[in-house]
């Protein structure tokens, strides 16, 4: 895990093994990426912000599994699928996009797809 990011762990340890493969799969396959960590959020970054990990309600308490993050992508277009539990137009033609994730097996191809287009669209932001 890069950084010092145990602070925003407190609450949620169990949660580490979850943040750990999301991490790992960010930097093996988008180049150039920097994490900032805080206590709500960790935040990746290329040349702007284009995805974080956090543990935002997006689903009512007793509908959340006990180990979760949520990742969360902003892109210039809503993505229509199961998997968004949230997704929100800020402003035209932003869409910022949150998604529970409670298994290793989730940080799957599709999610890294839309995790690459989020990167680029940040990437490609003046």
């Amino acid at each position: 895990m890069e950084g010092d990011f145990l602070p925003f762990f407190a609450d949620h340890m169990e949660a580490i093994p979850l943040y750990e493969a999301l991490e790992t799969r960010i930097f093996a396959e988008i180049p150039d990426v920097t994490v900032k960590g805080s206590k709500t959020q960790l935040s990746f970054y290329n040349r702007h912000l284009f995805a974080c990990a956090s543990f935002a309600r997006v689903r009512k308490k007793k509908d959340c599994p006990p180990v979760y993050i949520v990742v969360t992508i902003g892109l210039n277009r809503r993505l229509d699928s199961p998997r968004i539990d949230v997704a929100t137009e800020p402003y035209p033609g932003r869409w910022t996009h949150h998604l529970l994730l409670s298994d290793v097996s989730e940080i799957d191809g599709e999610l890294m797809d839309w995790i690459r287009e989020a990167a680029a669209f940040a990437a490609a932001k003046r």
